[in-house]
């Protein structure tokens, strides 16, 4: 079984990177680094070392300008007047730019056009954009700025769900339309179900927090060229809404990223806002330009995961069974659309989770708040939709007096493919009771009940909660169109090779992986290889590394063209020594043509001597992708992918703190192409999901201001909220029925979602403070003040 288990090990007990080379050793058969390796990062003595440049560590041009972009002050106003005077003959001063210097379109929106890139007659929230000084340096454009004078008139501002619906009630509507599926008639099988409860979850937003922080640097270049290099997720989104901006071509504008300290979500369509005030910078005044935010900056100015309001109406038998289930989702979407529609989509999408629901209406509300306009955020929605579900899961169970993992098992999607979501799609690759009846067993799950109740019974002040809970996850983006990928790959006459895709390197080893791809096709060392930028001058059209698609879309795409110029090897070879394509074989290192061999090498020198083109573009779109959202039905996700997890947990009564004690994690990737970076991903999905759930509180004053804008007022997890027993376990027998790269399956969200039990612990622990009497109140961060707060309701009542 290929399992980590972690017992509160020392940096000394860590493996190294020697460690995890042996682990895989090369065989005389065999190449180093090829699929299905146990490999580290590609970068990851780099990061440890603090040697891997971002785009802050790459050495300044000579007459590099600092980019400082001022913010609104009022959530929601009408600007009287605005005075730069002052600001523009301040020290250092070069530029002063506003939405009147844009040449082209004051938007920098990723779909709907709502997001101007300065604020023009209107500002929506507090942080948003009014202006750019650009100056000799930071400092200099800082001060400058602040001497801005500024006149608002007022306007009344929606900050809360509660007051964008009444804002949304008086003006006659959202900020996008609301959308609802159905699967059979919901509303009689509610009316006729055997038992029938209703109620309310609110789960909270989050902030990216990524290491590195919102920046692009924009170099000027012949003809009103520009290159931006830019810590994004989706290179064409910021080469298009630059391009747009100064009212050229997109060939005009280059976006290049070799990697980001981070990204998360948060650097897929919001870089773009960056990215155009540095080129704006650049072209107006010839100079290099560099924006970089500084972390309050970012955290003000920049978008949050939504916050989702859920109310449920359920419908269920004696033994747990769902009938019916109804939800109406509330979505706290911004000043802005942003992405905020496919992200409800999504949370609609994964309102069933792993669970088979006889009759469903799920209705979405995308709601106008005046702040910071919120957007993807790793599962991007689909956390949001299962949080509802599960909590579903637990009340059913506590009214039913059942087990909540036998009511969950009791409304799994079958095995055997009769399962069809609210969605329509029929879910023919279930495996999630296979997976869960497995880690029931492994981590001991019943007779740990039965040592929670006895612990519970037993202690007056400290209450213990276990919860084991499922995730199924569609991997494919739900815009059909963003299902596509391009490759480019080059092999030099002496066998290396170059290898560019449109995928972008934000620590998840994306890179790596596809690297591991390409030496798996050719048969080579995956030294040979050299992994390069993103740079849309190489790849274009790409889409957003995003929807946990990276290797999905990026792996074909460089194997298909690693396959075209294999395949022009192959007939030279069988061309110029007389033998059938069949008789030439890829061995590791050589190639075997009819009875002989040769190095890789030699024969892709002679067949450059030759002219046998050794360069190749390569590409994939995702077959079978099909959504109709008029009616709510289709095909949008290619596969699914599954994993479950138990969490134990134990609370303080008296001030409601907690710890996470124990974990086990079970998780499907298929036939892993990397076992190192999916454990990775789905320990630091897990922690990540935990901190959404458990810590990370946004919260903004009556004013609108975001108040948890730094790390003294906003808590990430930290390594001592790792639990001391972590035990992260790929499934042994995972393989992708759908014809994916070496049939794997996509980590990069999934495993964020198996935070979720952490958090119906947590709510089992709330439970035991009550003797079990009444079912507890509990929403998301749960903060030791809301578990307090839940403690006492439960008490009380």
């Amino acid at each position: 079984m290929d399992e980590t288990r972690i017992q509160d090990r020392g940096p000394a007990g860590e493996p190294s990177l020697k460690e995890l080379h042996e682990k895989s050793p090369a065989q005389p058969s065999d190449i180093r680094g090829g699929v299905h390796k146990t490999l580290p990062h590609d970068s990851a003595a780099r990061h440890v070392s603090g040697m891997a440049r971002y785009i802050d560590d790459e050495p300044e041009l000579p007459g590099t300008l600092q980019v400082y972009i001022a913010m609104s002050s009022r959530a929601h106003a009408r600007i009287v007047s605005l005075d730069l005077d002052v600001a523009r003959r301040a020290p250092g001063v070069v530029a002063v730019l506003t939405a009147a210097d844009i040449p082209g379109q004051n938007d920098y929106s990723p779909v709907m056009g709502d997001d101007p890139i300065f604020a023009d007659g209107f500002v929506f929230y507090i942080g948003q954009p009014l202006f750019a000084v650009a100056a000799e340096t930071l400092d200099q454009a800082r001060r400058a700025a602040a001497l801005a004078v500024v006149d608002y008139e007022d306007l009344p501002a929606g900050i809360t769900i509660d007051e964008a619906i009444a804002h949304a009630e008086a003006e006659g509507r959202d900020l996008l339309p609301s959308h609802t599926m159905r699967l059979g008639d919901a509303d009689a099988a509610l009316a006729g179900a055997p038992k029938r409860i209703r109620g309310r979850v609110e789960v909270g937003g989050q902030d990216h927090f990524y290491l590195e922080g919102q920046i692009a640097v924009a170099i000027p270049q012949e003809d009103g060229d520009v290159i931006v290099r830019s810590s994004t997720q989706h290179p064409s989104e910021v080469q298009h809404n630059v391009a747009k901006m100064l009212g050229v071509p997109d060939h005009a504008v280059t976006v290049e990223v070799r990697r980001m300290g981070g990204g998360f979500g948060g650097k897929e369509s919001q870089p773009a806002l960056f990215g155009c005030v540095a080129a704006l910078v650049a072209l107006k005044t010839g100079r290099p330009a560099k924006c970089r935010l500084d972390r309050d900056d970012d955290m003000v100015m920049t978008g949050k995961r939504h916050e989702v309001r859920v109310d449920y109406d359920v419908g269920f038998d004696e033994g747990g069974r769902l009938q019916a289930v109804a939800f109406d989702h509330f979505v706290r979407c911004g000043y802005s659309s942003d992405l905020s529609a496919a992200i409800a989509d999504r949370a609609m999408f994964h309102a069933d989770n792993a669970y088979k629901l006889p009759a469903a209406r799920i209705h979405s509300r995308r709601l106008k708040t005046h702040t910071v306009s919120n957007t993807a955020f790793r599962g991007f929605g689909g956390p949001q939709g299962m949080v509802g579900i599960e909590r579903v899961m637990d009340r059913v169970a506590f009214e039913a007096g059942l087990d909540p993992l036998d009511v969950r098992k009791a409304n799994f999607y079958p095995a055997d493919g009769s399962g069809v979501t609210p969605y329509h799609m029929s879910v023919s690759d279930s495996v999630i009771e296979e997976i869960v009846e497995e880690l029931e067993a492994s981590c001991d799950y019943r007779a740990r009940r039965r040592e929670v109740r006895a612990f519970n019974a037993a202690n007056p002040i400290l209450k213990k909660g276990l919860a084991l809970t499922p995730v199924k996850f569609g991997i494919s983006f739900t815009t059909s169109h963003l299902n596509q990928a391009g490759a480019l790959v080059h092999i030099y006459k002496d066998g290396s090779v170059h290898l560019n895709h449109g995928g972008t390197e934000m620590g998840q080893g994306l890179f790596t992986k596809v690297a591991q791809v390409v030496a798996e096709e050719l048969q080579i060392d995956i030294e040979r290889i050299k992994i390069t930028s993103t740079t849309t001058a190489k790849v274009p059209n790409t889409s957003a590394t995003a929807a946990s698609s990276g290797s999905d879309l990026n792996g074909m795409a460089a194997q298909a063209a690693a396959r075209t110029i294999k395949g022009r090897l192959i007939d030279y070879a069988a061309s110029r020594y007389n033998v059938s394509a069949e008789q030439v074989v890829f061995l590791p290192g050589r190639v075997r043509i009819g009875n002989m061999e040769k190095r890789f090498e030699d024969l892709v020198g002679e067949a450059y001597l030759a002219r046998v083109s050794l360069s190749s573009t390569g590409f994939y779109a995702t077959p079978g992708i099909t959504y109709d959202r008029e009616t709510a039905s289709g095909t949008p996700f290619f596969y699914f992918a599954y994993g479950a997890g138990c969490s134990e947990v134990v609370i303080d009564t008296l001030t409601g703190e907690h710890r996470l004690l124990r974990v086990d994690i079970l998780h499907d990737v298929g036939q892993s192409l990397n076992p190192a970076l999916d454990k990775g991903q789905i320990e630091g999905g897990f922690i990540q999901g935990l901190g959404w759930l458990t810590t990370e509180e946004l919260w903004w004053n009556d004013k609108g201001a975001l108040m948890t804008h730094a790390p003294s007022t906003y808590k990430i997890p930290t390594a001592n909220d790792r639990p001391d027993d972590f035990s992260i376990r790929i499934w042994e027998k995972g393989r992708n029925p759908s014809p994916t790269i070496y049939r794997s399956k996509a980590v990069g969200e999934p495993p964020f979602m198996l935070a979720i039990s952490a958090f119906s612990a947590l709510t089992d622990a709330v439970c035991a403070a009550g003797d079990y009497r009444v079912f507890p109140d509990l929403d998301a961060p749960a903060t030791p003040e809301r578990v307090l707060m839940a403690v006492e309701a439960v008490r009380g009542r």
